[in-house]
C-alpha cells in the first residue's frame, strides 16, 4: 500500500514535493491532486518501468498513450512541433489551467509516449494549475505522464477520499489535498491541424477555445 501525504496545492512545502520527487526518480507510481481530477502519474523518461504500471494499476491496456504533465508554457514548443500560433494563443490565456493541447511530438519525446497517428506522432501535453503540481514536475526534471486515478471506466475521482482503495493499495505515494477546487476533467483541443477541434469539453467550454485561439 503506497504511502500517503497531505499537501496544498498552492503552497507545497519543500518537503512534499522533495518526496514526491524522489518516488518518480525512483521509478515510481504517485497519485497527485490537480486542480480538476486527480491523476496518476510517472515520470516520462525512457524505458521507466512505471509507464507500464499505470497501465496495469488502472486496469487498463495500453491503446492509448498517456498525456504529460509539463511545468511552462515554453514547454508546448519543447515538446511540441510545427505548433501552430492559435494554439500558442490558447497555451498563453489558459495555462497553467484545466487545458490539454495534443501536437505534433518533437524528437524530445521518447517513442513509447508518442502516439502514432497521421502526419506523425503526437503527445498531450498540461500545465496543470496545481503549484505542487508544476513543482513537482520542476524537481523531478522532467515531464510527468499521467492519467485519473480511477480505474478503467469508473468516474475520475474530485477528492483524496474519493480515490478508489485498489488505486491507493497499487501505487507507491498518494498526495491528498483535499477536494479538486475545479472538479472537471480538463477540455482537450487537437492543435494538429489549421483549426482547433475539441476533443473533449471539460473545464472550459468549445466557445471558450474558439475565441482564444482567433
Amino acid at each position: 500500500m503506497g504511502a500517503m501525504l497531505l499537501s496544498s496545492q498552492s503552497e507545497p512545502t519543500p518537503e512534499v514535493v522533495a518526496r514526491a520527487a524522489e518516488t518518480l526518480c525512483a521509478g515510481g507510481v504517485v497519485v497527485l491532486p490537480t486542480d480538476s481530477v486527480y491523476g496518476i502519474c510517472c515520470a516520462a523518461t525512457p524505458g521507466n518501468p512505471a509507464h507500464a504500471r499505470i497501465f496495469e494499476v488502472k486496469r487498463r491496456d495500453r491503446a492509448q498513450t498517456l498525456p504529460w504533465f509539463v511545468a511552462d508554457v515554453a514547454d508546448l514548443e519543447r515538446y511540441g512541433r510545427d505548433v501552430p500560433t492559435w494554439a500558442l494563443r490558447l497555451a498563453e490565456r489558459y495555462w497553467p489551467g484545466a487545458l490539454t493541447i495534443v501536437v505534433r511530438a518533437s524528437d524530445a519525446v521518447p517513442p513509447e509516449y508518442a502516439q502514432a497517428s497521421t502526419g506523425g506522432s503526437t503527445v498531450a501535453l498540461r500545465v496543470p494549475g496545481s503549484e505542487l503540481d508544476r513543482a513537482i514536475v520542476r524537481a523531478v526534471g522532467s515531464p510527468l505522464a499521467q492519467t485519473s486515478a480511477n480505474l478503467h471506466g469508473a468516474s475520475a475521482a474530485t477528492s483524496g477520499s474519493a480515490l478508489d482503495p485498489a488505486i491507493v493499495g497499487a501505487v507507491d505515494l498518494v498526495l491528498d489535498a483535499g477536494p479538486a477546487p475545479v472538479g472537471v476533467a480538463s477540455t482537450i483541443v487537437d492543435a494538429t491541424g489549421d483549426e482547433p477541434r475539441v476533443l473533449r469539453a471539460g473545464a472550459l467550454t468549445e466557445a471558450e477555445v474558439l475565441l482564444a485561439t482567433r
